[in-house]
């Protein structure tokens, strides 16, 4: 059965890049949601497989979506991995120590994003 896949962030583009990537390389199914609190309405309801999870957002960061998602006994168990730019060592070692499943600088080779989520995941 395909894998159903979150993707949350704020940016059109980087949203339609990540659909086309996933559905076209592993046949998954995404679902997008345009802020925290409609992905995690969508977690809720979709229950996906993972979350992909933008940390910079307008209204809430991804760390206090993710914080969210964490405090509810529906979408905790999620696995969530983190769209970030910033790369610095410090930053993605405290994102780590929070619970994530893996970070993905952006920009991301789109190509390569299908094997990234895969071996972070261990699917």
């Amino acid at each position: 059965m395909a894998k159903q896949i979150l993707v949350v962030d704020d940016d059109d583009g980087v949203r339609e890049i990540i659909q086309l990537s996933l559905e076209m390389a592993a046949g998954w199914t995404v679902v997008t949601a345009t802020c925290g609190q409609e992905g995690i309405a969508i977690a809720k309801s979709h229950a996906p497989d993972l979350i992909l999870l933008d940390v910079m957002m307008p209204d809430e960061d991804g760390i206090e979506v993710f914080n969210q998602l964490q405090s509810d006994p529906l979408t905790q168990p999620i696995p969530t991995i983190l769209l970030t730019a910033k790369a610095r060592m410090s930053e993605r070692q405290e994102f780590m120590k929070i619970g994530v499943m893996g970070i993905i600088t952006k920009p991301f080779k789109a190509r390569e994003l299908t094997q990234q989520i895969n071996q972070m995941v261990g699917w």
